[in-house]
């Protein structure tokens, strides 16, 4: 049967209309899906806090009842609260210090490092995966320059960033989510940045128990001495790299592009 040739035009522009707008929509359903899971996990989130009031109730009296003396259950249930503190965007110099505090100086250490590690990737991963078309619309140059900073040697860079004691974990980990940046490299150097203001609050919770004056002063000078060294560090090998404007005005020094 022959097709008249007018029909067979119609039909092909059809198919091609149709193999053009195929993807389209199919990326479209794909942003959608993502946005529907954004806010469901927001709200399961939000109803999750309020019915457990968990950070409201993160506190000494919460690690009294719940943590101390619990063994491996209350280490576990310690990680998993704190990384979720954490990744929230709460301080987690809090965390570091309940760490010290119920579990004193070396378990303590690990349990609250171990805690800020998992919310950092808690954080990096939700950007990634669910985030981005908001974080890159609101964070844009942002995430530019935190590219540019941490191009060359995303690890040590990594380090350099949380060794100062200026700027916001949390937008740092959102901003590297959705940015060209390798998460192992990143979550690694995050751990090992962690690594001196963990010491510090930890050896602050650890004090209230023993010896307070001189570990709370030991604390405290370890502290500046950290902030110090992490200015000085990020002035000498930035090579003329901002990581972020705010971070340069918090440290009063000249923003300069590469």
């Amino acid at each position: 049967m022959l097709v008249p040739l007018r029909l067979r035009r119609h039909m092909g522009t059809r198919c091609v209309r149709a193999a053009i707008h195929a993807p389209s929509q199919a990326m479209n359903f794909r942003i959608l899906t993502r946005g529907l899971v954004l806010i469901a996990l927001l709200v399961l989130l939000g109803y999750a806090v309020e019915a457990t009031q968990v950070l409201s109730r993160f506190n000494e009296s919460w690690v009294d009842t719940q943590v101390r003396g619990q063994g491996i259950h209350g280490e576990l249930l310690f990680i998993a609260v704190g990384a979720l503190f954490a990744a929230v965007g709460m301080p987690r110099q809090l965390v570091c210090f309940l760490g010290g505090y119920g579990f004193g100086l070396g378990a303590g250490m690990v349990l609250s490092l171990l805690a800020s590690v998992l919310g950092c990737a808690l954080a990096f991963y939700f950007a990634r995966w669910f985030g981005r078309r908001l974080i890159t619309r609101r964070f844009r140059e942002r995430i530019r320059k935190l590219e540019d900073f941490l191009h060359d040697n995303t690890f040590a860079m990594t380090v350099l960033a949380r060794l100062l004691p200026v700027g916001s974990n949390l937008v740092n980990n959102l901003i590297a989510g959705v940015a060209r940046v390798r998460a192992l490299p990143f979550l690694s150097g995050s751990a090992l940045g962690y690594v001196p203001q963990t010491l510090v609050f930890v050896l602050v919770g650890s004090g209230i128990h023993l010896n307070p004056v001189w570990r709370i002063s030991l604390a405290v000078a370890l502290f500046t001495v950290s902030g110090l060294m992490g200015v000085a560090l990020y002035q000498r090998y930035r090579n003329g790299k901002v990581i972020d404007a705010e971070v340069e005005r918090q440290l009063d020094m000249p923003t300069e592009q590469r």
